[in-house]
């Protein structure tokens, strides 16, 4: 008898074992789709460079909303989901950040390691926190797979090309083709084809079980999908160009959502996103990215230094200046150097020294987003942009302190052979915080065996330079 009690109590524990260890053990094992990393001949590396790039040229050709309330919202939002990447997929190296563009399109994009953009359409357009968190765990989805570098490897894309995306989007953006969108123009730019379809479904799949893992329910990414289909006036949604339908998601994503722990009481409307809302209907209209990129190419037509001619002699500064008031920006320039204006930035250069290429003898001034970190980070970001799409160019040692119009900098010097004039070109950059957040920066250029006569002007500017911000 004891032995037949002791039997029971034994199958007992066992039922009891069981139902605890179902309980407790992962979510695949209930049958969530596998999902499993394509194949990348790229280092992880170059997914961070790649993205830092093309981050750069996005911030430079679409208008950020420099708004802390509604950033810091969808920044708290895409930690919530990234923290919900299963631990296969993470990736120690990538560094996600998330901004929004001031535009009114439904749409969102992500660049490789990290950096993503959400029009402020796509949140006024969301019924829920869950919708707009859903398009931008598809996103982190592409992000977490290397979709960017795993699609050049199925391409067999050279690392060169991949690593000149900046010059693809310059040339595609500020060139502007008629009528065309700006977002389609980075993603065709930065990807030369959309994703496949292959790749939106692991996307779909993959952003399904962040969305759980986060305490979202994955049917409001299904939601999202038939709001933007509805709302895109009978023509193909400019997220659906970049992102195919690789079927019927809407039943892919429900799917998946059954076999997935889903939260009795998954997070919906919230207090920050309601919020967010109210506090975009205050704002000015936004435009949309066709009118966004016709204004680049306009810009453009009237800002470049293309047409110009490169001369084996240039004339010497001037000695006489004269102010120039960039509204933002104060400082003095040799009267014989020509302004060639842009959104962001401002070249200055004699003639003679400036053509397809840029200038050869002068100076740039600009802002760009600083991209989070003190004054020494965001600017060793900030060079590494400009080695990537300057590759003749070195950096030599790290960045010493300076000063500039008062004002503590960073002096960082960056030399090499110029394919332009074939002569070894020095070029110093120095940097300095803004009140906002962003970085402004002096570049100067001048060969190095002309430096010498160059280094009393470039002070001259350096010392004259007054901010407004």
């Amino acid at each position: 008898m004891r032995k037949a009690v002791s039997h029971r109590l034994g199958r007992n524990l066992t039922a009891l074992a069981l139902v605890w260890t179902l309980l407790v053990m992962p979510l695949a094992a209930f049958g969530q789709t596998r999902v499993s990393m394509p194949r990348n001949k790229y280092k992880v590396q170059d997914d961070v460079q790649l993205g830092q790039q093309a981050a750069r040229e996005v911030e430079q050709q679409m208008p950020i909303l420099n708004d802390y309330e509604v950033t810091r919202y969808v920044q708290d939002v895409g930690r919530r989901l990234v923290n919900a990447i299963p631990p296969e997929f993470q990736q120690p190296q990538f560094d996600y950040s998330f901004k929004v563009v001031n535009a009114r399109d439904i749409n969102a994009f992500a660049l490789p390691g990290g950096p993503m953009y959400v029009n402020r359409g796509m949140i006024e357009a969301a019924r829920n926190e869950g919708e707009m968190a859903g398009v931008m765990a598809h996103e982190i989805a592409h992000v977490a797979l290397r979709h960017a570098t795993a699609q050049a490897t199925k391409q067999s894309n050279p690392l060169n090309q991949i690593l000149g995306v900046g010059a693809v989007l310059g040339g595609a953006i500020l060139g502007g083709q008629t009528g065309a969108a700006i977002g389609q123009t980075i993603y065709r730019g930065f990807l030369v084809n959309p994703y496949s379809r292959e790749y939106e479904t692991q996307s779909d799949i993959l952003g399904s079980q962040i969305m759980a893992r986060a305490g979202y329910d994955p049917r409001d990414l299904a939601n999202m999908f038939q709001t933007i289909q509805q709302q895109s006036g009978g023509g193909t949604p400019e997220f659906l160009s970049t992102h195919p339908n690789p079927g019927n998601r809407y039943n892919t994503i429900n799917r998946e959502a059954q076999l997935l722990r889903v939260s009795p009481e998954p997070i919906k409307v919230t207090q920050g996103f309601l919020n967010a809302q109210r506090r975009l209907q205050g704002f000015s209209r936004a435009q949309s990215m066709e009118e966004i990129a016709r204004g680049n190419q306009g810009r453009t037509q009237q800002t470049t230094t293309s047409g110009g001619r490169y001369e084996s002699r240039v004339p010497t500064p001037s000695n006489r200046y004269r102010a120039y008031n960039g509204g933002w920006v104060q400082m003095n320039v040799p009267d014989n150097w020509r302004d060639f204006p842009g959104e962001t930035q401002v070249s200055f250069a004699p003639e003679g020294a400036y053509g397809n290429d840029g200038i050869t003898h002068g100076a740039m001034i600009g802002v760009i987003q600083a991209g989070g970190g003190n004054l020494s980070q965001a600017t060793q970001t900030y060079i590494n942009g400009l080695l990537q799409s300057n590759n003749y160019l070195d950096q030599q040692g790290g960045a010493t302190r300076a000063s500039m119009g008062g004002r503590n900098a960073l002096r960082t010097v960056l030399a090499g052979r110029s394919p332009t004039t074939g002569r070894t070109e020095v070029v110093n950059v120095y940097t300095t915080a803004l009140r906002n957040g962003q970085l402004f920066y002096v570049i100067t250029i001048a060969p190095e065996n002309e430096e010498s006569t160059y280094n009393y002007t470039f002070r001259s500017i350096l010392n004259s330079v007054r901010l407004n911000a």
